[in-house]
């Protein structure tokens, strides 16, 4: 049995390998039943990798595992008015189905909480589909909770 090697990093936009591995990872997750949407198409994907390398918040992990593309997480760094502080916001978390059950998604959540520390921020929050129970039970393993009060993700679709 041999041992997959996975390396988190942080994406450099500068890599075309690392700026290809955004649209592809991206679009694997659309493609899977919890992402539920329509694949990006080539300019979709460079608008895509454009903006998050603009976004002045924006952190990109990338999870390679033997330096093949496995997963990806995606968040924003903002500011708490509660806590006075700044908070990162977790907006995706991928996985490439063909690399699930390897760690790779603890990994990533691990690594962005070492820079949540780093950056002095009071908390990280995420939103979870209800039916991903996947998800929440990584989520659960890592301390997260659901808020209290249970609060929702509204949204206004323009």
């Amino acid at each position: 049995m041999t041992t997959t090697e996975i390396e988190i990093t942080d994406c450099d936009f500068c890599n075309p390998d690392h700026l290809s591995a955004i649209g592809d990872l991206l679009n694997s997750y659309i493609a899977d039943p919890m992402g539920g949407g329509e694949p990006l198409n080539k300019l979709q994907q460079l608008r895509l990798v454009d903006g998050l390398n603009n976004h002045p918040t924006a952190i990109v992990l990338l999870a390679l595992a033997d330096e093949r593309p496995a997963g990806m997480l995606v968040a924003f760094e903002n500011f708490s008015t509660f806590t006075v502080k700044p908070m990162v916001n977790i907006h995706d978390l991928i996985v490439n189905p063909d690399f699930r059950e390897l760690g790779i998604g603890r990994k990533l959540m691990e690594a962005i909480e070492v820079r949540a520390r780093e950056k002095g921020c009071s908390r990280i929050t995420l939103e979870v589909r209800h039916d991903n129970v996947k998800a929440q039970a990584l989520y659960v393993n890592l301390d997260f909770q659901e808020a209290d009060p249970p609060m929702y993700y509204w949204r206004k679709t323009l």
